[in-house]
């Protein structure tokens, strides 16, 4: 039989949506994780130009590049170390540790009475924002069900947008403030979404444990409980979602010659670097690549640097005065988080590819448009307002075709062209691969911007371009493919050895099921 074992528990979009809302809850508090990210990519933006942060501490483009760039440096080492507390322990408390960490380095940044202080604030909390990064789409690809999982996980994005907005404005209000408080109460706001997703975490009826993680540990009963709450008793579904699930865990075993009972320590962290090791394989390899690749290419996009140093790019566009570049620049937050909204509609009808590429084209254009205005009128800028104003619309509309594409794409694909026994790897490698060019974006945008302003454009329109051509020509449709389709794509049999392990499975379980249909008549 070599069937599909797709499955749908109703409709996508907003109507597959709300039908789960129970999952949607849960999915919509994890991305707290994402809103920490994105409040401080919007609040760092200003503290870089107040005042009494400049009058504390002189700092010049390298400290700026470092002091943003650290965050991320520390994101990349959090990413990585995430999936293996999260599958030794759990996700749930790994979320909790990732949010304590989180709270140790904003309460270092918030109490910092020197600059190197702030910079490891800055590492730390870095750590659990990474962390979180890994885990916060992990978990929600483990709660949600199958024909509404990219609209779910496209909540990440948005969670993001949305704490870089409320990041911005924060401090643009608090900017007026004479005294250290002006920089000081954003970073300790930063605080309170931390505790509630770390007390949220805490309490199941919030975060119910991911059932995946219970069928790793044989608590099967558990496992069935917590999807049918998810799931609203669809109990034939349940069954074949458990299935897929210790399908998985039988594949981790295999490609690591590691029983499921085997969770010592050490035992944890050889399978850890033999699955690793498994994603360079030659099974793996593209798909490995293809979720690395998404991340670079999501990143020199552009887009965390417009957040980070957008005042600055402004005024490089001839915009005069702080309070109007402000305003503009927290324009493209609000910008991206009514692009995101039609994403999480509609992306499981409209496939990724398509969206990735008009994405690419759209940004690309808009980046060279800015280059050519900043080429042309930069030496005389206030004779020419409208040539400016047409670089803030050109900033817009690039902010609005990213949201719609490499933002939410960025965090569904990796997710989907693992098969469901490398997914976690996959994930948090991919993630890793965000931080790392996250990173390197923070660090060089500040010289690119002193050297050439329009040339740092070219680079973004470049790397656009170097996107669309890679999405056009590397990039399958995962939306809606099953594990053989996959397989066909991608010239492997991975999924297919994960068919064979549903059989195996099936047949082990073959008599408690016949036996529940003669006595009930549905599959349990």
């Amino acid at each position: 039989d070599s069937r599909s074992y797709t499955y749908a528990y109703g409709p996508g979009g907003l109507a597959g949506l709300l039908r789960s809302s129970f999952a949607l809850r849960a999915a919509v508090f994890a991305s707290l994780g994402g809103l920490l990210f994105g409040y401080d990519q919007g609040v760092i933006a200003n503290i870089l130009v107040m005042k009494d942060f400049l009058d504390r501490w002189p700092v010049g483009p390298w400290e700026k590049g470092l002091m943003t760039a650290m965050l991320e440096l520390g994101s990349l080492l959090g990413a990585l170390s995430a999936g293996l507390f999260a599958d030794h322990f759990s996700r749930r408390q790994a979320i909790v540790t990732a949010c304590l960490v989180f709270c140790i380095g904003s309460t270092l940044q918030f109490a910092a009475q020197a600059l190197p202080h702030l910079i490891i604030g800055r590492a730390i909390g870095g750590l659990g924002v990474g962390a979180l990064s890994t885990l916060t789409p992990l978990y929600m690809a483990e709660i949600s069900q199958p024909e509404v999982r990219g609209s779910l996980m496209a909540l990440e994005q948005l969670s993001i947008v949305v704490g870089a907005v409320v990041g911005f404005w924060t401090g643009f209000l608090t900017r007026s403030i004479h005294s250290s408080w002006s920089w000081r109460l954003p970073l300790l706001i930063q605080l309170f979404p931390a505790i509630v997703l770390l007390a949220g975490a805490m309490l199941k009826r919030i975060l119910p444990p991911s059932p995946r993680l219970l069928v790793a540990q044989e608590r099967y009963d558990e496992a069935a409980a917590v999807l049918r709450m998810l799931r609203g008793d669809e109990d034939i579904l349940v069954q074949l979602e458990l299935l897929e699930m210790r399908t998985e865990v039988l594949m981790t075993a295999r490609a690591t010659s590691l029983s499921p009972k085997q969770r010592g320590f050490f035992s944890t962290v050889r399978s850890e670097l033999q699955t690793w090791s498994c994603l360079f394989s030659e099974t793996y390899r593209k798909r490995t690549s293809i979720g690395v690749m998404m991340m670079v290419f999501q990143q020199w996009s552009g887009i965390n640097a417009l957040l980070y140093y957008g005042p600055t790019l402004l005024l490089a566009v001839g915009l005069k005065g702080d309070t109007v570049t402000l305003l503009v620049a927290g324009g493209v937050g609000i910008v991206q988080a009514l692009a995101v909204f039609p994403v999480i509609l509609l992306i499981d009808r409209l496939g990724r590819r398509p969206l990735l590429r008009w994405g690419s084209i759209v940004m690309a254009l808009s980046h060279v448009m800015i280059a050519l205005l900043i080429s042309t009128y930069a030496d005389n800028w206030s004779a020419n307002i409208s040539a400016a104003w047409i670089a803030v619309g050109c900033v817009y509309v690039y902010t609005a075709a990213y949201g719609m594409s490499y933002g939410p794409i960025g965090w569904i694909l990796p997710s989907e062209v693992f098969p469901l026994s490398m997914r976690s790897k996959g994930v948090s490698l991919s993630t890793a691969s965000n931080w790392l060019n996250n990173f390197l974006i923070g660090l060089v945008t500040p010289e690119l911007m002193e050297v050439s302003p329009k040339g740092t454009f070219m680079v973004f329109a470049i790397a656009c371009f170097m996107g669309y051509l890679w999405s056009t020509y590397v990039v399958p449709e995962t939306g809606n493919v099953s594990l053989e389709e996959m397989d066909a794509v991608f010239g492997s049999n991975a999924g297919a050895d994960d068919v064979q392990l549903k059989h195996e499975v099936s047949y082990t379980t073959k008599r408690i099921n016949v036996f529940y249909l003669l006595t009930n008549g549905t599959a349990d």
